[in-house]
């Protein structure tokens, strides 16, 4: 950081990294380590790719909130060409009232451990991006100022400068010895 006394610049040494700082660096750190490894599976069920195939619900599962009440739909899922065949698996975006049991829907296995997604895909890599970015954000704007270099101190220019001198020593040399020099 540079401090402005009188028409110089003084750096002023950095000491350790204040309490804020540390903090705001663990959060961000945390936030990457648990976004970035899922980022794959965030994006392929956003573009809904992976193998095709239905999903049959068998089981509503629903867990209470403090102001309301989260379901969702487990069952099986079958690809179309009969090689994928898993149990147990939840349909992502599935409600209380979006199927009955043995009701059988479109649903695409991106390779997720737990759940199968609709064929339009989800918007849970909305969510994530925000994270990252968000972390990110935290990082440069801690540590961004610390990359820059500073630029090289320009010569003093004007009264006593670098150039004020040069042009005195050009008129001595000049002049000679015993000549007589005006302005002087």
């Amino acid at each position: 950081m540079f401090l402005r006394a009188g028409a110089q610049l003084v750096t002023r040494p950095r000491g350790r990294p204040g309490g804020i700082s540390v903090a705001l660096t663990l959060v961000a750190v945390l936030l990457l380590v648990v976004t970035v490894p899922n980022l794959g599976t965030v994006f392929r069920a956003a573009r809904a790719d992976g193998v095709p195939g239905t999903f049959t619900a068998v089981r509503l599962s629903c867990v209470q909130h403090p102001g309301h009440v989260s379901c969702v739909w487990s069952g099986g899922f079958r690809s179309d060409d009969g090689t994928v065949r898993r149990t147990g698996v939840e349909l992502y975006g599935s409600d209380r009232d979006t199927h009955r049991a043995g009701t059988r829907t479109r649903a695409v296995d991106i390779g997720h451990d737990t759940r199968v997604y609709g064929p339009g895909g989800s918007a849970e890599w909305l969510f994530s991006a925000l994270l990252v970015g968000l972390a990110l954000t935290i990082l440069l704007t801690l540590y961004a100022p610390l990359l820059r270099r500073p630029s090289p101190r320009p010569a003093r220019r004007g009264p006593g400068g670098q150039e004020e001198r040069e042009a005195m020593a050009d008129r001595r040399s000049a002049s000679g010895p015993g000549a007589e020099t005006i302005g002087q």
